[in-house]
Formats: C-alpha cells, structure tokens, sequence
C-alpha cells in the first residue's frame, strides 16, 4: 500500500487547511481511518479528491452537490481524467447559467437595475412608474437577462 498521509501532510499537499479537512471529513466528502492513537490517516487518492472539492468550490458548486458527484467515484481509487470530464460537465450548463447572469448584472450596473428609486436618468424609460415592482421585491433587472 503506499504511504498513508497524515492530516498534516494531507493539509501541506493540498493546500487546504487541516481544519477545513475535518470539515470535509465531517460532511462526507473525504474519508480516514484512525490508527492506535487515534490519529486521521488518510489515502494518498485523497489528495485528488481534495483537489476536486476545491475545483468545484471555486466554480461555486454547493459541497451538498460536490458531495454527490464524490460519491459516484470508486473508493480507494484516485478519479481518472475521465471522471473529472464526467463531473465537469454535470456542472457546465449551472455555471453556463451564473456567467449569464454575471454577465447581465455586469451590463445593468450603470444604468436602471428595477429596484423602484427611479433616481437615475435612464429610469424613468427603463422602468416607467417602477413598473419592475410588479415582477416582485428586489432589484427586478438583476434578476432577468431579457429586460432593458
């Protein structure tokens, strides 16, 4: 079997602080056994796994949702290149949406957002009357990519 990380190493491999680690531990992202003295041990494979909750974190995945896409993997086996493609891609069209909406909040930040001041020049064309307020609450053209 090869060398069994620590928390320690696990944590100065990954980047990822020994206290986040027992956070994944608790939440059933990665898993350990404890030796005589009670200490984590964890598979060298953990590493890539750790490498993907933190891919996934940092494209805004929910740890609920990387935790299931965890789950589809073999254990004691470090995900191939392939399974990466796999989780990736049941990913792409949530982040497709958010860079959408990124990209529409981007475009309205000068201009009327809908959220009823009507202070802004361009509001009073935009949204005539605060008529936005009858989408509901909120910064109504925030939310929508087809409006103004």
């Amino acid at each position: 079997m090869p060398h069994e990380l620590t928390i320690g190493e696990l944590s100065t491999r990954s980047g990822v602080s020994a206290s986040a680690l027992r956070f994944y531990e608790r939440h059933g992202l990665i898993e350990s056994w404890r030796t005589d003295g009670n200490q984590r041990r964890y598979e060298p494979v953990t590493l890539r796994r750790v490498a993907l909750i933190q891919a996934g974190k940092a494209a805004g995945i929910p740890l609920e949702r990387i935790r299931a896409a965890l789950q589809t993997l073999p254990a004691g086996k470090a995900p191939t290149k392939r399974d990466w493609e796999r989780l990736s891609r049941a990913w792409r069209a949530e982040l497709d949406a958010r860079l959408l909406a990124l990209a529409s909040i981007r475009d309205r930040l000068t201009t009327c957002i809908g959220c009823g001041c009507l202070s802004l020049r361009t509001c009073g064309l935009l949204n005539p009357d605060d008529a936005a307020a009858a989408d509901g609450p909120g910064a109504q053209y925030f939310l929508r990519r087809d409006a103004a």
